[in-house]
């Protein structure tokens, strides 16, 4: 990774800084430091606990969960206090609509822009990466775009709580589940900064479906990521903006659900990324909101009788073979992280990975990031369902690796830019 940017204080962060140094609420954090489980890329534990509350459990409907009202559990009286409500936090009452937000990962920064509120964003999951991913589909939508350039990673060093105090916050869009299982972190710590700093509003686990931490179990929920969406549209107060994208999303479903082909005429596909002569291997049709746009296109996944303990396996060129998918769909591919053309040439190269069917018919595609927003979500529902099914959808066209999405035609577009440009920009 190249080093970070410096921290960018939001509007806030001096006055509620100052506040509390002077009332000694840092002392005895200093040295904080862990990562946040280490497998930050590549999932959390595989849990699968029936007991949760898995609401959306089969992985999400028609709209992958989207609520037909972003505001069902909101509440607001005059441009005063209201509530947002989703598990584990529950209720969680706001004074105004937040000018400052806190994310982790960047779904919660795609879903801020998609709302409007992009500029609130104070922090994201290594920023270079994330940001200029984002813009890549971004560059596609008139007005559209993420000034990521100097927001820290907040987990460059781990999690760490003098950041919270020092961002000064008006929301953390974080799961406190998650956040309690840092290092160096305990419940009491998220609870502090819950009621110092400013509340926690995000759901972790429902990204895989894992099992939460056990004091958090009672209280926890599944959710899909279009319903997480509309959750987080309480928030900031955006309920116009969500249902109108909502729409272009079920919109984008229905043309792919009628689309699809009989499943046995579909594809065999594996989602994975090559690192170091492996192929870390993840799953494609199951529930969770990492899954939200491989799920929804149903390609037979050649690796969907394996039940890895982490979500994710690790495979060698051999056993890739005698799998031998249609499809090779190389995650992270359209992130500035990883270089396609050098992918590709490593497999055609390599005397195992040059007869791969997928490598012989040159179906070794970019995919994009597994923690997508719903602006990701679109596009990379389109760059999936054209990968997988040129005849249904057509073809995806040639991608260069460090450019934007591909400019495709309007009529090979299967949903409309300008109608999403529009809702973000409120224009």
């Amino acid at each position: 990774m190249t080093d970070r940017d410096a921290i960018r204080p939001t509007r806030r962060a001096y006055l509620r800084a100052g506040a509390i140094v002077g009332g000694g609420l840092l002392a005895g954090c200093a040295g904080r430091s862990g990562n946040a489980n280490s497998d930050t890329e590549n999932g959390g534990q595989d849990g699968g606990n029936s007991s949760v509350n898995a609401d959306n459990a089969s992985g999400g409907s028609a709209s992958d969960g989207a609520q037909t009202n972003a505001d069902t559990n909101a509440t607001a009286g005059g441009g005063g206090s209201y509530t947002a409500s989703m598990a584990p936090m529950g209720a969680v009452e706001f004074d105004s609509v937040p000018q400052s937000a806190f994310a982790i990962f960047p779904q919660y920064a795609d879903m801020a822009v998609a709302l409007g509120h992009g500029d609130a964003v104070n922090a994201v999951y290594v920023p270079e990466m994330s940001g200029t991913t984002m813009n890549h589909y971004y560059d596609r939508l008139d007005g559209v775009s993420f000034d990521w350039q100097g927001l820290p990673d907040p987990l460059s060093d781990g999690l760490a709580k003098e950041q919270l105090y020092s961002l000064g916050s008006d929301v953390h869009l974080a799961d406190p589940a998650h956040a309690a299982t840092n290092d160096n972190w305990s419940q009491a710590d998220v609870e502090e900064v819950g009621a110092n700093v400013a509340p926690w509003f995000g759901n972790f686990y429902s990204g895989t479906h894992a099992e939460p931490p056990s004091s958090y179990r009672d209280s926890y929920q599944y959710y899909g990521l279009w319903e997480l969406f509309g959750k987080v549209a309480q928030v900031f107060q955006e309920r116009q903006r969500y249902e109108a994208l909502a729409s272009v999303h079920r919109d984008l479903r229905s043309t792919i659900e009628k689309g699809l082909p009989p499943k046995d005429e579909r594809p065999t596909a594996v989602r994975v990324t090559l690192s170091e002569g492996s192929f870390y291997t993840y799953h494609l049709n199951k529930p969770g909101y990492w899954l939200a746009d491989t799920r929804p296109l149903g390609a037979n996944d050649a690796f969907a009788d394996e039940d890895w303990s982490d979500l994710w396996g690790t495979v060698g060129y051999e056993t890739m073979l005698e799998a031998d998918p249609d499809v090779i769909l190389h995650l992270w591919g359209l992130t500035p992280n990883h270089d396609m053309a050098e992918i590709r040439s490593q497999l055609a190269d390599h005397s195992v990975g040059s007869q791969l069917s997928a490598v012989q018919n040159d179906r070794v595609y970019p995919a994009g990031m597994r923690y997508q927003g719903p602006i990701m979500n679109l596009f990379q529902l389109e760059m999936g369902a054209k990968q997988l099914y040129p005849e249904q959808f057509g073809e995806w066209p040639e991608y260069t690796d460090g450019n934007p999405y591909p400019d495709i035609p309007d009529d090979e577009q299967l949903f409309d830019r300008g109608r999403v440009a529009r809702i973000v920009t409120g224009n």
